[in-house]
């Protein structure tokens, strides 16, 4: 079984910053893909930014310059680091992983429980 833990949400102001974690645990093999999701009320599941294993990233538009993605391998853990956050950027936000598992031939996405970014003053 494969788990992924988010933490770091929580409530701050318009302008600040949150860093938001997620620790994948279990029987991993490998990890390729790494991705940082949002939903926010009535809206769909938005792609936020996401991190190859190698490092390469990519980001949605509406928050480039604001966010950074990246990841420790040797922890299995991806970080979004988020600053001049929006009222806009409220949202659950969910870690998503590529993993093979142990003796595994083939990788499939995992999703964390998500965790509550409210930016409100």
């Amino acid at each position: 079984q494969v788990q992924l833990v988010e933490s770091g949400g929580g409530l701050v102001q318009p302008g600040g910053s949150l860093r938001l974690s997620c620790a994948a645990s279990g029987s991993i093999g490998s990890i390729n893909d790494m991705n940082w999701y949002r939903q926010a009320p009535g809206k769909q599941r938005e792609l936020v930014a996401t991190i190859t294993r190698g490092g390469s990233t990519n980001y949605a538009d509406s928050v480039k310059g604001r966010f950074t993605i990246s990841r420790d391998n040797t922890k299995n853990t991806v970080y979004l680091h988020m600053n001049r956050l929006k009222p806009e950027d409220t949202a659950v936000y969910y870690c998503n992983a590529d993993v093979r598992k142990i003796w595994g031939t083939y990788s499939s996405y995992y999703w964390g429980q998500g965790t509550q970014v409210t930016v409100s003053s």
